[in-house]
């Protein structure tokens, strides 16, 4: 029985060295693709915590922050924690606020406070889930 064991590991290993040799050349995706891939996707995540960045900067979020009692230190400290869905959620708010923003308006629209507010709780939430 001993035998047939033996014999079986030298196959076994036999094949594994042949099919690891032969596929060793194989790649499913090029190197390179996963790379920029890679950076894409790094550049994307750097990109939206700009955004949200930038919108807590703005004036009227730091004042809409301290309305409602949060501390703006702590969430832009949380922005670069962010990742995946709530980053993603967060960018696009923060988007919408830059967006709306833009041009040094003398009035904030109601729109545009929801907007603001919208990012407020998503934050948030985003704090009180670590």
């Amino acid at each position: 029985m001993s035998m047939v064991r033996m014999m079986s590991i030298y196959v076994l290993a036999a094949l594994m060295t042949v099919s690891t040799a032969f596929a060793a050349g194989q790649h499913v995706v090029p190197p390179a693709q996963i790379a920029t891939t890679v950076a894409d996707h790094v550049a994307k995540q750097d990109a939206d915590r700009t955004a949200v960045r930038e919108a807590l900067a703005r004036p009227e979020v730091e004042r809409m922050a301290t309305t409602i009692g949060l501390d703006l230190t702590r969430a832009k400290a949380a922005v670069e924690t962010m990742s995946g869905a709530d980053l993603e959620r967060a960018a696009t708010a923060a988007r919408d606020v830059n967006q709306q923003l833009v041009g040094g308006a003398s009035t904030v629209v109601i729109s545009t406070t929801t907007i603001i507010i919208a990012l407020l709780i998503v934050i948030i939430i985003i704090l009180i889930a670590d």
